[in-house]
Order: structure tokens, then C-alpha cells, then sequence
């Protein structure tokens, strides 16, 4: 029971990690943004992909080590469902990932550098899509934990 105990609270302390970076993406991106802020998005970044890990790395030892296990988990829908928005918003992920490193190689180059508002507004929808597809998550945690659908 402790161990099940421990192993939610490392996946939640995970998914609010996960948060601060794309809310501070979220913030950030905006119209006429400073030089700065160039590097700043890329760190946030890396915390963002490091907590993506952990969220993933606590999630499978809950569902292996976890007391419902694989058996409760598999045949529900609303795993699936959650697992398969997972990798929706990871794959969301990816052009702004590509944007911030190009960004900071070209900010190294060229000190002040700031992407055009055209850039920043591309890289903010993608980064808006996966804060609004984020807030689904706990939904189909609810239901899956309770076994809905199964």
C-alpha cells in the first residue's frame, strides 16, 4: 500500500513539474518578446521534456508495480485513451522543440536575436494545443481509475 502511495505521488509531483514549463512557454511566447527570452524558452524546454520522461517513467511503474496493475489497466478504454493523448501531446511537442533549438543555435550566433512574431505566434498555437488537450488527462484518469468502460 505505501509503495502504491508513493508511486502516485511521484507521478503527480511529475505531471505539476510538467505544467510550470508549458505554462512559462505559454507566458513567454508573446509578440516582440525579448532576446533573452530566446534562451529562457529553450531551458524551460528541456524541463519540459526531462518531466515528460518522469510522467511516463512513474506512470509504467504504477502500472506495473502499482496494486491495480496491468490486469485493471489494459482492457479499460480510458487507458488507452489517456496513453494515446499522451502521445498526441508529445507529438504536439515536437515543432516547438525544433523551434526553440534553432532559435538558441541562431541567438548564439547572432547575439539579440529574436525570432519574427510570426515565428512566435506558430510556436504558441502548438504550445496552446497541448496545454488545451493537457486538460483532458485527468479526465480520463478519473475514469480510468474507477474502471469506467471496462
Amino acid at each position: 500500500m505505501v509503495t502504491d502511495a508513493l508511486l502516485a505521488w511521484l507521478h503527480y509531483l511529475a505531471i505539476f513539474g510538467l505544467l510550470v514549463p508549458m505554462a512559462a512557454q505559454a507566458v513567454l511566447l508573446r509578440p516582440d518578446m525579448p532576446a533573452a527570452t530566446v534562451r529562457r524558452l529553450a531551458n524551460y524546454d528541456i524541463f519540459y521534456a526531462a518531466c515528460a520522461v518522469l510522467v511516463l517513467a512513474t506512470g509504467l511503474l504504477r502500472l506495473f508495480l502499482g496494486i491495480k496493475g496491468v490486469q485493471f489497466y489494459t482492457p479499460n478504454p480510458w487507458f488507452h485513451a489517456k496513453m494515446t493523448l499522451f502521445v498526441i501531446i508529445a507529438l504536439c511537442s515536437v515543432r516547438p522543440t525544433i523551434a526553440f533549438i534553432k532559435w538558441r543555435r541562431q541567438a548564439r550566433h547572432l547575439p539579440g536575436f529574436v525570432p519574427t512574431n510570426q515565428e512566435i505566434a506558430r510556436v504558441r498555437r502548438w504550445v496552446m494545443i497541448e496545454a488545451h488537450l493537457f486538460l483532458l488527462l485527468p479526465l480520463c484518469a478519473a475514469m480510468m481509475a474507477r474502471g469506467v468502460g471496462r
